[in-house]
């Protein structure tokens, strides 16, 4: 059973998909496919989300717009008042002039279209060592601050398909089990990467491990003896 879908998104995560055929973009703090949108107009309007593809386009709205709008500005040609598009005309922007050739059949433009929406892009990101006791496999995860140990087990399963027979805690003076609906802020795991930089140290100067145990595994925790 694949892993549900995740609520938040990296900027990493967004830019793999860069390409005509697959395209997504942030916007606003909200992630949207907009794969479907550029299959449909396979015209000179679709190139400024082309070349868009995978990254951050929040500086083409205005953010205190309600609901968000693109930015507007004044034509030189003809001083009207028009939006701005530094990267040519793009789909679902009214032209200044009555054209034809411009699709006025949709209900709302793509930025407003609850279903090119996927999730949300992340407002922070934080390194986590998740550490398998069982084979002693350990890896670096990139996640969001904002998701939950469940979700960001669900990351976990990308890498072992085995991920949810596992229980994940944290080694401090004592082993202690964390609670899977919390954040790892709120599961007592700050971020310290700013107060590091604060200090001249790299952000990732130490990153924060997790310890999972296979629940079948019948041996002797070692960690907690250790620990006894």
């Amino acid at each position: 059973m694949p892993p549900p879908p995740k609520r938040y998104f990296t900027a990493n995560e967004v830019k793999r998909h860069n390409t005509e055929d697959d395209i997504w973009v942030s916007v606003l703090g909200k992630v949207l496919d907009l794969t479907p949108l550029i299959a449909k107009y396979k015209t000179v309007d679709a190139m400024p989300l082309i070349r868009a593809a995978g990254s951050d386009i929040s500086h083409w709205f205005d953010p205190s717009a309600d609901p968000p709008d693109m930015r507007r500005c004044v034509d030189v040609g003809t001083g009207l008042r028009t939006y701005h598009q530094p990267d040519g005309k793009f789909i679902h922007v009214p032209a200044l002039a009555v054209d034809s050739k411009v699709d006025h059949g949709f209900e709302q433009p793509w930025w407003l279209d609850p279903k090119y929406v996927v999730g949300y892009l992340t407002k922070q990101t934080r390194l986590i060592r998740i550490v398998n006791t069982l084979n002693t496999h350990e890896i670096t995860l990139e996640v969001c601050t904002e998701e939950t140990l469940e979700e960001i087990q669900n990351r976990y399963l990308a890498i072992n398909a085995h991920a949810g027979s596992y229980t994940w805690k944290r080694q401090e003076i004592e082993s202690r089990e964390l609670d899977m609906t919390k954040t790892l802020t709120e599961n007592g795991i700050p971020d310290e990467a700013e107060e590091f930089e604060r200090l001249g140290l790299p952000s990732d100067h130490y990153i924060p491990a997790l310890h999972v145990y296979f629940n079948d595994d019948l041996t002797v925790d070692e960690w907690d003896k250790q620990l006894a």
